[in-house]
C-alpha cells in the first residue's frame, strides 16, 4: 500500500510530492507497527551507540526533525534530519528539485530550506520513539560568521540527538564548501568540539568531488579535530552522461549515477583514516548489493534517500534481507566482518 502511494506522488511535481509525503507520514504514525525485530547479523556497535541495523535514512528528507520516529518503523536502523539553520531559510527559489527517472537520479538546488532550531527542537522534543536519531547542521546563506551559526545550531540541537553531522559539503549554499579547506575546517571542528559538553558523536559530511590533496588535508584535520565519524559523500557538481533531459540542471547530483564516484571517495578515507572513525557511505544505494559494496569500501554504516523516490519504503526492508544473505554467502557473522575488506 506504501508503495502504491508513492506511486501516486510521483504523478506530482517533485517539490509538492516531498511536501505531501512528509505530511503523509506524520499523520501515518499512529497507525504504523512497531519495528519488526531485525536479524542479529545486522546489528552495528558504533558511535557507542547500537544499531539494529545499518541502514539510515540521510539527510535532505526530514529537514525539519517531524517524522524521523515513522521512518524508523518503516525499518531504517537510523534517521538523520536537516539540513538545520539557525535562522528559518526559505532556500532557493523554484523549481530546484528535478527527477531524473531515466537515470534513477536527482538534482536538487535546495539551499537549505528548514524551519530553523528552534522549530526543529520543538518537534523533536515532541518525540515518542526511541531509534537513534542525527542531527545534520548548517549556517544561514547570509550568515557573516559560519562559525557562531553552527556553533548555536548544535549547543541547542544535539541535546536531543543521538549525533550531529557537520555539513560542509552542500554544493547549493555559495561559498560553503570552502569550509573543506584545511584552515576553515580544522578552525570549524574545533569550535565544535570545544562547545559539546557532552559525548555525543560529531561527524563530517563530505564532498565526492575532492582530489587526492584535498582528501590528505581533510584526513589529517578530522584525524586532529578528534570527532567520531565522515560521510562519504553529498551530492556531486560532476556530471557524467545523463539520459534525462533535465540532466543539466544547476544543483547536486545524487542517486545511481553517484555510486562509483562516492564510493571511490569512501574507499579512498578509509585508506587514509583506517579505523580512527566511523565511515558512513551514501552516494547511489538502491540494492543490497550497493550497500554491501559501500561496506567492503569501508563503510560501518550507510545510508540512502533517492531510491525512496523511485522504489518506495518497502527498499529499507528489502535491502536490509538482501544484506543478511550477502554476509551468509560470505560466511560473515556480523556487519562489522565485512567492512573495508576491499580497502
Amino acid at each position: 500500500m506504501l508503495d502504491a502511494a508513492a506511486a501516486v506522488l510521483r504523478l506530482l511535481p517533485a517539490e509538492t510530492a516531498h511536501r505531501v509525503t512528509i505530511s503523509l507520514t506524520a499523520m501515518a504514525l499512529p497507525l504504523l507497527p512497531a519495528p519488526e525485530q531485525d536479524d542479529p547479523h545486522l546489528a552495528v556497535k558504533a558511535l557507542g551507540l547500537c544499531f539494529p541495523n545499518p541502514v539510515g535514512l540521510a539527510a535532505g528528507f526530514d529537514k525539519d526533525g517531524k517524522v524521523p520516529d515513522a521512518m524508523g518503523r518503516l525499518g531504517f536502523g537510523f534517521v538523520e534530519c536537516g539540513t538545520v539553520t539557525p535562522r528559518p531559510q526559505v532556500g532557493n527559489p523554484q523549481p530546484r528539485l528535478f527527477r531524473l527517472r531515466d537515470d534513477a537520479a536527482v538534482i536538487n538546488r535546495m539551499g537549505f530550506n528548514n524551519s530553523g532550531m528552534a522549530a526543529v527542537a520543538k518537534n523533536l522534543r515532541t518525540r515518542r520513539g526511541e531509534g537513534i536519531v542525527g542531527i545534520n547542521i548548517g549556517s544561514n546563506k547570509d550568515s557573516t560568521d559560519r562559525l557562531t551559526d553552527y556553533v548555536d545550531v548544535f549547543k541547542l540541537l544535539s541535546p536531543l540527538a543521538d549525533y550531529v553531522t557537520v555539513n560542509v559539503s552542500s554544493p547549493n549554499t555559495p561559498g560553503l564548501r570552502g569550509l573543506q579547506n584545511k584552515g576553515e575546517l580544522s578552525r570549524l571542528l574545533g569550535g565544535l568540539t570545544a562547545a559539546r559538553e557532552t559525548s555525543i558523536p560529531l561527524l563530517l559530511k563530505i564532498a565526492p568531488d575532492l582530489d587526492g590533496a584535498a582528501l590528505d588535508d581533510i584526513a589529517n584535520v578530522v584525524q586532529a579535530s578528534g570527532i567520531e565519524g565522515l560521510i562519504a559523500s553529498n551530492t556531486t557538481i560532476a556530471r557524467p552522461t545523463l539520459k534525462s533531459a533535465r540532466g543539466n540542471e544547476t544543483g547536486g547530483l545524487s542517486g545511481k549515477p553517484l555510486f562509483q564516484p562516492s564510493t571511490e571517495i569512501l574507499r579512498q578515507m578509509r585508506q587514509r583514516l583506517g579505523n580512527s572513525v566511523v565511515l558512513v557511505g551514501v552516494g547511489g544505494i538502491s540494492s543490497g548489493a550497493d550497500a554491501y559494496a559501500k561496506l567492503r569500501a569501508g563503510a560501518t554504516l550507510v545510508q540512502l534517500y533517492t531510491a525512496l523516490v523511485y522504489q518506495g519504503p518497502s527498499l529499507i526492508k528489502r535491502i536490509n534481507r538482501e544484506l543478511v544473505e550477502l554476509l551468509k554467502k560470505d560466511n560473515f557473522a556480523c556487519v562489522a566482518d565485512a567492512v573495508g575488506i576491499d580497502a
